[in-house]
This record gives C-alpha cells, sequence and structure tokens, in this order.
C-alpha cells in the first residue's frame, strides 16, 4: 500500500470565501503515483470547511448568502464564544454545516467523481494562513 501526504497552506484575503482545490488534489494524486485507493481532504482549522458541490459562482453566491443567514457575522454579541474576545462564532457555526472533510475514491489514477463534483475550501473567518491535508493511500 502506498501513501502520500500533502499541506495546502490557504491564505484567503476575505473574511468569507471558497476556492476550488480540485487542481491541487488531483497534482496530488498524480505525484502519489495511486492508482486505485482514497483521497481524503481535511481543512485544519475549526473556521473552515472542504466539501464537494458544482463550481458555478451562483451556487457559491447561494452558499455564502445562506450561511450568513443561518449564522449571522452581526451582531457578534449575539454568540457567547465571541464573550472570549473573538469575533468569530459564526465561522465555527459555519464550518460545522459545512464540513471538515472529504474522501473521493481513485480509479484508475484519477478522482472518481459523479457529475459536475469538484472540492472546494470554505473559508469561514479568513485573513491568515490555514492549512488541508490531503492524504492519499491505496495501490
Amino acid at each position: 500500500m502506498k501513501s502520500h501526504t500533502e499541506h495546502l497552506t490557504m491564505n484567503v484575503p476575505s473574511r468569507r470565501g471558497f476556492v476550488n482545490l480540485t487542481p491541487q488534489v488531483e497534482s496530488a494524486l498524480e505525484k502519489s503515483g495511486v492508482r486505485e485507493g482514497l483521497v481524503l481532504v481535511n481543512a485544519m482549522h475549526i473556521t473552515a470547511s472542504v466539501f464537494i458541490n458544482d463550481d458555478e459562482s451562483g451556487l457559491l453566491a447561494d452558499y455564502e448568502k445562506w450561511l450568513e443567514e443561518l449564522a449571522p457575522h452581526a451582531p457578534t454579541d449575539q454568540y457567547r464564544h465571541n464573550r472570549t474576545g473573538e469575533d468569530n462564532a459564526d465561522a465555527h457555526l459555519k464550518r460545522q454545516i459545512m464540513g471538515r472533510e472529504v474522501v473521493v475514491a481513485v480509479t484508475g489514477g484519477k478522482l472518481d467523481f459523479g457529475p459536475w463534483e469538484q472540492i472546494f475550501y470554505g473559508e469561514f473567518d479568513g485573513r491568515r494562513p490555514k492549512r488541508v491535508l490531503i492524504k492519499i493511500i491505496g495501490e
């Protein structure tokens, strides 16, 4: 069994944003030499997410609007977490909704996606570097 690990550094300049990670994951898969196996992609921070969906700008804008309605950033004093001096309680909630990680099958050396599927990084409290783990295992 082969194993390959890479860490990406994400530095989204705004508080929130989405980044398509599919090209970086495909590159890591190619380097790994794995033809059959699994790829794990994990947001290694509690205010960021990794998820799979369509790379369509309207959908990403809908996510932004929907998440802000579910867990609005302001007023920041509505959250107990922010009493610690933070202002990012909403980011923790948004991450919980969008998820921590994804696992994708590898078949024939390629990510075995359904139609339109892409891997995204979701940032909910940006403006500083954060890591994403890519872990590939298989034959």
